[in-house]
């Protein structure tokens, strides 16, 4: 299938065994069947995924960290069905409950703040007792975070099922890239461009703890209240965090080709070196079944500005 040049900025997630995109209106998921063969599933997208608060600065960046977290436990929901098999006396996909989904987001939210946040807090809470000065102790909580973040990234990655999501995850940035090129969405086509993209997820989040660094270093000069107060405005002010995150990263997106801002976002593209492993043909495949499935849902035709 030949692809049109871009209109539009197409995003998406690697899951079990396949690929999910989102576009301005609808979503796909391609999985590779143990059977061999492709299942799609797609899906029209409403409310707070295509509604007037993905276009309004800063809350935009709160509602796709949002999206994020929800259509990508839909969609992984629906690949470890397939992967694993799991379906109902008529030979479809068995349906999770809906509050499944909330509940796994839930925990998965705990973990994040958890671990992420309160952690790094209570580690560098510790230097307090050594009378180190204040602004040492907030560096060293941003630095436990960072390397909190790698280090899970590092070592999940070694996991054999991780790294063929990786390679899942290496495939669906090349198949955007070769659309947003032009290129037709053929395995060979796909195989001419890296498995680093400057939209990745991964960049999102890294960007997410570097401005969590500074936002939180800036608060507890300024708020000396307490352990208490500081764990309670990590969990505050992460909407800020990622609302702040998402403009930085649209706007070193639309000036990727400037040489200041490729040397400013290359830490995201080096990150990327851990999160995306190069895909064999079978996975390219599924990407790009994930692909043309959106775009087939969107029909001929559609497509809007990126939010």
């Amino acid at each position: 299938m030949a692809a049109e040049p871009a209109q539009v900025y197409y995003g998406g997630q690697a899951v079990i065994e396949g690929v999910m995109i989102r576009g301005p209106e609808h979503m796909a998921v391609a999985v590779r069947h143990p059977n061999g063969h492709i299942i799609t599933h797609s899906e029209r997208l409403s409310g707070i995924y295509t509604g007037r608060s993905r276009r309004i600065p800063l809350l935009r960046g709160v509602v796709v960290l949002w999206e994020t977290l929800a259509l990508g436990m839909r969609a992984l929901n629906f690949s470890s069905r397939i992967a694993f098999e799991e379906e109902d006396d008529d030979g479809e996909p068995v349906e999770f409950p809906e509050k499944a989904f909330l509940g796994t987001m839930l925990l998965a939210l705990i973990f994040v703040v958890a671990v992420f946040f309160a952690a790094p807090i209570l580690l560098a809470h510790l230097l307090e007792r050594w009378d180190v000065a204040r602004a040492w102790v907030v560096l060293a909580e941003g630095v436990v975070r960072l390397g909190l973040f790698v280090g899970y990234i590092a070592a999940i990655g070694l996991l054999p099922d991780i790294r063929r999501v990786f390679q899942y995850h290496g495939a669906e940035h090349m198949t955007i890239h070769a659309y947003e090129a032009g290129r037709p969405l053929t395995v060979a086509e796909v195989r001419r461009f890296p498995k680093e993209h400057q939209r990745c997820g991964t960049s999102f989040l890294l960007v997410v703890v570097l401005v969590a660094l500074v936002t939180f270093f800036v608060f507890d000069l300024l708020v000396d209240e307490g352990l208490l107060v500081r764990v309670a405005s990590r969990i505050v002010l992460i909407p800020v965090v990622a609302g702040v995150s998402y403009e930085i990263l649209r706007l070193g997106a639309r000036y990727r080709e400037n040489g200041l801002v490729r040397a400013l976002f290359a830490p995201n593209i080096a990150l990327q070196a851990l999160t995306t492993k190069v895909p064999d043909d079978s996975q390219v495949e599924v990407a790009i079944a994930a692909f043309e499935a959106t775009l087939e849902a969107a029909g001929p035709g559609r497509g809007a500005p990126a939010p």
